[in-house]
């Protein structure tokens, strides 16, 4: 309805400056004419086409308009009209005295020129600083708090905003990153990021559809305990075809944080320098350094590859060879570590039972 209103609008405009164009004809001119009437209808006609191919472009660049504003955050849109309003509200206040100013008759049109080129200047200027200060500027505005004057000066940050992707939500340990309290800031699911978990739900390998399922039932877990925190966030990048292209893009204009579990996406956001959050070097940097000497309690699942060797896992899946432990599978004891070994594939520790070792 908009768009046609748009176009008719224009079409009406055009078709009006044509029929009443021809007074602006020189009198001469118009006395050649023997029909001012058809001639009004003709311009009418041209006007009305030339109205309509204004018309669908400006409707074009009205809907343009339209989606990039309806993927700014609310933050943004209030601060850039703040700053808007205080830039037409300074240009005002400067120019003002130039209309005070004797100005010879045949110069008078440098008034209302002043004036447009001025307000248009300020307010871009206006809008400008507000898309640097926009934060500090709606702080001052509300200083609810010590904290948010702390804020705007800068001498403390708020938490970035998380992004999150598809594999984040179908690993999980998000929900438990949550629940420990170490995780702050707003965390954002993009709307193609859902679209994406939901085409994995609904695939037709068994694997996928578990993995799929599995993650919609984490994110609507974490947003029933936590409703003020994830947000469903509209965006999306037409003109991108990749989810985590438009991941990458999305977290540099809000000036987020992507928090994923995917190894490639986490290099291309770092090479595109996107701030990342990888799950899995976190669980790396928080696993338990085991050094020799150190007792653990460990269940024996299997033999080993040499005689007498048993095998068992710690809870964060680290491969323990346990020497002299062939004879304990299926049962635990206590071990003492001996050492402890790095490769491309993890970390490996060996073992011998405590009774051995204090023999």
């Amino acid at each position: 309805m908009l768009d046609a209103i748009i176009i008719i609008s224009f079409i009406l405009a055009g078709a009006g400056t044509g029929f009443r164009g021809i007074e602006a004809l020189p009198g001469s001119v118009l006395q050649q004419v023997s029909n001012p009437d058809a001639l009004r209808w003709i311009c009418a006609g041209f006007g009305a086409i030339f109205g309509l191919a204004i018309g669908l472009i400006a409707q074009s660049a009205f809907r343009r308009l339209e989606r990039q504003i309806r993927q700014l955050p609310a933050y943004t849109l209030l601060s850039r009209a703040i700053g808007l309003v205080m830039g037409l509200l300074v240009a005002n206040l400067l120019l003002a005295p130039t209309f005070l100013l004797p100005i010879p008759p045949e110069f008078s049109f440098l008034k209302p020129l002043t004036a447009v080129v001025g307000s248009i200047m300020f307010a871009v200027s206006g809008m400008s600083l507000a898309d640097v200060h926009g934060r500090s500027l709606l702080r001052l505005i509300n200083p609810s708090s010590a904290e948010t004057l702390l804020l705007s000066e800068g001498t403390i940050k708020a938490a970035t905003t998380k992004v999150l992707d598809t594999s984040c939500i179908i690993d999980g340990r998000i929900a438990d990153l949550l629940d420990t309290g170490f995780l702050e800031g707003q965390l954002l699911v993009p709307q193609f990021v859902l679209q994406e978990l939901q085409q994995v739900a609904d695939a037709s390998n068994d694997q996928k559809r578990v993995r799929g399922r599995r993650g919609l039932d984490i994110l609507n877990r974490i947003r029933e305990s936590y409703p003020d925190r994830v947000v469903i966030h509209p965006a999306d990048y037409d003109d991108i075809p990749t989810v985590d292209a438009k991941l990458v893009r999305l977290v540099q204009e809000i000036n987020g944080t992507l928090l994923t579990t995917d190894y490639n996406l986490n290099k291309v956001a770092t090479v595109q320098k996107a701030p990342v959050l990888n799950v899995n070097d976190l669980t790396q940097a928080i696993r338990p350094s085991y050094l020799p000497g150190d007792s653990i309690d460990l269940k024996i699942l299997r033999e080993g590859k040499e005689p007498a060797q048993g095998i068992g896992y710690l809870d964060d899946g680290t491969m323990v060879v346990v020497e002299d432990g062939r004879s304990y599978v299926g049962g635990e004891l206590q071990v003492v570590v001996t050492s402890s070994l790095q490769t491309s594939a993890g970390r490996m520790i060996f073992a011998k039972p405590k009774a051995s070792a204090l023999a």
